[in-house]
Formats: structure tokens, sequence, C-alpha cells
């Protein structure tokens, strides 16, 4: 059998498109790629080290076995205009959404990934996170959050929203969904949709 037909044979994704490349998986089944940070996840500390580079950070939650987490990183984190503006931008912490390892909130709280999870309200997978360019005196990673984009999106969708933060949009008028209109219309305009 050939490649292309063995992999048509195999499994159509949704629509009828070939599914695509599997992302790879850590020991915790939560994909993952090659740029995200790995850090002691104490989010004040995170903030500051992200700051130190020129970048933001944003934390994104995951689970094991999360359809959508996988459709993120094969369609969309492994485009190279979306990876290429992420890295160059942003310092990415991956949380566990039932995890136990320890993260230390804003607040100086100690708590394993699923208490903060619980504590941040994030109730979908994947959660991304968007945190200021520095850490507030008090609160929570959620009280802090200058965006919060729950699930899983398109390549402008995720990518817009990545430059809307970077761009500071939300401390604007231009609202994410007309930034995002905006800037699908330049797209199709240059012809690049």
């Amino acid at each position: 059998m050939r490649p292309i037909a063995f992999a048509a044979a195999l499994g159509l994704f949704a629509g009828g498109a070939l599914a695509p490349a599997l992302a790879e998986v850590n020991e915790n089944g939560l994909h993952v790629e090659p740029w995200f940070a790995v850090t002691f996840k104490d989010v004040a500390e995170d903030i500051a080290e992200a700051a130190a580079k020129g970048k933001r950070l944003a934390l994104i939650v995951e689970q094991a076995g999360c359809i959508y987490c996988a459709q993120l990183h094969a369609e969309v984190l492994s485009d190279p205009e979306v990876a290429d503006f992420i890295t160059e931008h942003f310092m990415v912490v991956q949380i566990n959404m039932f995890g136990d390892e320890e993260v230390t909130d804003l607040d100086g709280e100690s708590l394993t990934e699923r208490e903060a999870i619980r504590r941040w309200a994030v109730s979908f997978t994947p959660t991304v996170i968007f945190l200021p360019e520095t850490a507030p005196e008090a609160g929570t990673v959620r009280d802090a959050a200058v965006e919060i984009m729950p699930g899983a999106f398109g390549k402008w969708t995720t990518l817009n929203m990545f430059r809307w933060v970077a761009e500071k949009g939300y401390d604007g008028d231009e609202h994410f969904q007309k930034y995002h209109a905006r800037v699908i219309e330049e797209l199709r305009a240059a012809g690049r949709l």
C-alpha cells in the first residue's frame, strides 16, 4: 500500500482532512512543544524571568487525553508562523490540569497544579492564561490575568490573540473580536486567506 493511501486508510480527521501529525507527548501524557519553558512554576518568578528576556508569560493549561490539546499542537502550535511569533514574544509554561507538581501562585500560596486550576476557575483544556509584564503585589493568577483564552482555536484566532496581548490590546479601545476581524480582512486583502 502506498504511504499516502495508507495514511488515508488509517483515519480521516474532522471534515475529511488527513489526520494531523502527532505532537510529542511527555511522561504525564501532555502534548508538548520544544519551546515550552520548564520552570519551578513560581508564577511571580516566571513573570520576572520572562520580562528579563523581553517576553511575556503565558500559562497553557492542558490535560492528558485532551483531543483539543492534541489538535492545537498538531495544527496550530506546530505552524512555523505561530511558533515563531510566540517564541519571540512569550515564555510559555505548561500546567497539567490534574497534575501534582507544586505551583506557587502570585500571592505566595503553594498548591498542586490541580488545586491551582480550581483556584483559577479553569474548566476547559486547553486554556491559555496571559499574565501582566510585572507580577502584582497581591492576588492570584486569575486576578492578574490580562486575558484568558479557553479552548482550542484555529491558527489565525490563536495567533491574533497572542499578537493582541503582545501589543497590549487589552489596554486599548479595540476589543479582541474587532482586532481579529480587522486583521482577517487585512490578510484577505493581501491574498493570504
